[in-house]
């Protein structure tokens, strides 16, 4: 997605990405380099699977979004939010 909008939490509609923070990973999975504030996700240690990393969920409603990895190089927060699509819903701003 291209335009200029909001990614919201797909079971409960809360703001959680800007649009503008989205870059291209490489990973195939969307990719933000912030959340649209530090309160809009809770950030809960994983360890499933064999390794250590850090789950993302909505702070709202408490939806399993994705993982944050400290590998978002060139980025300006060094961050790497790696969302599932079908946790996210797009909404578009008016231009």
């Amino acid at each position: 997605e291209s335009r200029s909008g909001i990614y919201t939490c797909g079971a409960c509609n809360a703001e959680l990405f800007v649009a503008g923070t989205k870059f291209d990973s490489g990973c195939g999975w969307p990719s933000f380099y912030e959340s649209v504030r530090p309160e809009a996700v809770e950030l809960i240690e994983d360890t499933s699977l064999g390794m250590v990393r850090t789950e993302v969920r909505c702070a709202t409603c408490g939806s399993h979004l994705g993982h944050v990895f400290p590998d978002g190089f060139g980025t300006p927060t060094g961050d790497r939010y790696c969302m599932n699509s079908l946790a996210l819903d797009f909404t578009p701003t008016a231009e």
